[in-house]
């Protein structure tokens, strides 16, 4: 079973970390079941395992924190919706492709539902979204880690963040592109809205999702 949590305040990165691996490990040994957790970050930059320091273009602005994830730098804070994903790949023959295609067909599908193209890029990781001027700009994101074959990190939709934040770093390593979001493109859902569309479009590739209930306070992933 796939459990669903959303939580309503921001959470600080080290916390949510913690706890996504708290949960990974119960996830592996059986102790719980699979976990999706949608939630918002204070501003702050996050650094993957490919991240180079010439991207870092602002050190001091926001903190910036050293993650387990695969890929470069990238921007979290309020108004963009993190969906971090701990789920047994073993379950799933163990293809870490196949689940990172399906992780990408999860945010096409959302952004679907607002009649947003979303797009793959070959060599481009992440979700494009192609302008009428040619160019494209990127919507959303996604990195993962993987241990003990359970999957934690995620993807990021960006909803409605301050875009200028990107500044501060080459978002994915790519400088030639730019960022956008669904506010940008002149939609206005409420985050409520999204998350219904994420976990809607998440169900149509990945199968139904319970809601948690084992804690009263949302704000952190129980183990």
């Amino acid at each position: 079973m796939i459990e669903w949590r959303i939580s309503d305040k921001p959470v600080a990165y080290a916390d949510a970390v913690a706890a996504m691996e708290r949960r990974a490990a119960a996830v592996a040994e059986g102790r719980a079941n699979e976990l999706v957790w949608l939630l918002e970050h204070p501003p702050l930059y996050t650094a993957g395992t490919s991240a180079k320091d010439s991207d870092l273009l602002a050190p001091a602005r926001f903190p910036v924190h050293a993650t387990g994830r695969g890929g470069q730098f990238t921007y979290h804070g309020p108004g963009q919706r993190v969906g971090y994903v701990m789920m047994d790949l073993r379950q799933r023959d163990h293809d870490v492709r196949r689940f990172v295609r399906e992780l990408e067909e999860w945010l096409i599908r959302t952004l679907a539902a607002f009649n947003v193209r979303g797009e793959r890029r070959d060599g481009r990781v992440g979700i494009w979204v192609a302008q009428r001027n040619g160019k494209e700009h990127k919507i959303a994101a996604l990195g993962i880690r993987v241990r003990r074959s359970i999957t934690f990190h995620g993807i990021s939709l960006n909803v409605d963040p301050d875009l200028e934040h990107f500044s501060g770093i080459v978002p994915c390593g790519i400088a030639e592109h730019g960022v956008t979001s669904l506010h940008a493109l002149g939609l206005t859902p409420a985050m409520m809205d999204v998350d219904l569309a994420l976990r809607s479009a998440f169900e149509e590739v990945f199968g139904a999702t319970i809601d948690e209930t084992a804690m009263p306070e949302r704000a952190l992933c129980p183990t």
